[in-house]
């Protein structure tokens, strides 16, 4: 007796590996996605337009600073946030990178760096979706290099004043505020320091960055600062130098190697439905050895990805990972799911690159993730570095 196709999730089996909360999260946000996104998903990334509609629905899921405890965050361990963030790329790249800011980049700077008044003042209203924020750290001469950035704050009295350019900046255009790193001069020796600049300060602009042909889905800007006055009040005391805003990054990157396997998972699925109906020369193309080939191939990465993910997950929540290690786990899963995108491509053919199926959005999503939250050549070189001893940057 023949038996039936196997399904990825079986291939894979890792259901059993996962407590019955950590199922629960991912089966609830892979209904949210499928009923509530993937519906219009075309549309928006067509339209340039993030579904600011949503955001009610997605603070409700506990997805706002998810992996924080207290003040009203979820507290969801690494494993069931990086399952919940693969769902959310699943949908799409913009939707997965809303959260990953909102909690990685700025809720949990605050989280870590902050005083307990900010902490009480931004972050329950940030986790229930009533406060959404950005990050800026990258300017237009200083990306893989942020220790290059120009953004200066100087006091003046008790407060300060903060001048410069951030670009590439995911939530910017309606954030209400900005966890902003900018160098200072304390006591005369220069160092880095994280502003939370709110939106309504004098001198802050976000404009929009149009003309994107990925992650049109995110709104995308800039934070223009002209000598905006931050009180002391804003600034997060716990942490000078880069190693804030480098620690958030890594936060971040432990997130996009999980979602980006949802992005992978969403092309794959498309693959196996589209050949299996996609008749040439009488049959099915699922029946023709280089199709298989490729299915096969992409099964195989999306496996090992999901594995590697979960290992690190379970090792984050037991006493940490280091960077290098996210750096690995990022590099390989980002890289991985591109492959899978464009091979998803090819198999559908000319459809491949309509708008009514996934894979050419997230195809175009994943150029993105490649490059943002250190480039793919940044983390091959962290790597080089840590297995070397020598420092090739």
């Amino acid at each position: 007796m023949s038996q039936g196709p196997l399904s990825l999730d079986a291939l894979i089996a890792i259901d059993g590996l996962l407590t019955e909360e950590e199922r629960m999260i991912r089966d609830t946000v892979r209904r949210f996605v499928r009923e509530r996104y993937l519906p219009r998903s075309g549309e928006l990334f067509a339209k340039e337009r993030f579904p600011s509609d949503l955001i009610p629905e997605i603070a409700d899921l506990g997805l706002l600073g998810a992996s924080l405890e207290g003040y009203g965050c979820a507290g969801m361990n690494s494993v069931a946030y990086g399952l919940a963030l693969a769902e959310l790329e699943y949908g799409d790249s913009g939707l997965r990178s809303f959260a990953s800011v909102q909690g990685s980049l700025v809720m949990w700077p605050i989280w870590k760096y902050g005083s307990e008044e900010q902490k009480q003042r931004f972050l329950p209203l940030m986790a229930a979706g009533k406060k959404i924020g950005c990050f800026g750290l990258t300017e237009p001469d200083s990306g893989s290099d942020p220790s290059s950035m120009k953004t200066r704050a100087r006091r003046d009295g008790q407060d300060w004043l903060v001048s410069g350019t951030k670009m590439w900046i995911t939530n910017a255009p309606f954030a209400d505020l900005a966890v902003v790193w900018a160098k200072t001069d304390d006591g005369g020796s220069e160092s880095v320091r994280g502003f939370i600049v709110e939106r309504g300060m004098p001198g802050l602009e976000t404009p929009t960055t149009h003309g994107k042909m990925s992650l049109r889905a995110s709104a995308t800007g800039e934070i223009v600062l002209s000598d905006v006055r931050v009180p002391q009040a804003n600034v997060l005391p716990g942490v000078v130098g880069m190693r804030g805003p480098l620690s958030c990054l890594t936060q971040a990157r432990f997130g996009i190697a999980w979602g980006v396997l949802g992005a992978a998972r969403a092309c794959f699925d498309s693959v196996i439905d589209y050949t299996n109906t996609r008749v040439q020369f009488g049959v099915p193309i699922a029946t023709k050895q280089l199709t298989q080939q490729k299915i096969a191939e992409m099964a195989t990465e999306i496996a090992k990805g999901q594995i590697m993910a979960l290992h690190y997950g379970r090792l984050k929540d037991a006493g940490g990972i280091s960077p290098t290690q996210v750096s690995l786990c990022k590099r390989n899963n980002v890289a991985a799911a591109l492959d899978i995108a464009r091979s998803a491509r090819s198999c559908l053919g000319a459809n491949g690159i309509l708008l009514d199926y996934p894979v050419i959005r997230h195809m175009l999503n994943l150029e993105s993730v490649y490059t943002y939250e250190g480039t793919h050549e940044v983390h091959t070189l962290v790597l080089g570095h840590a297995l070397t001893g020598h420092n090739a940057f």
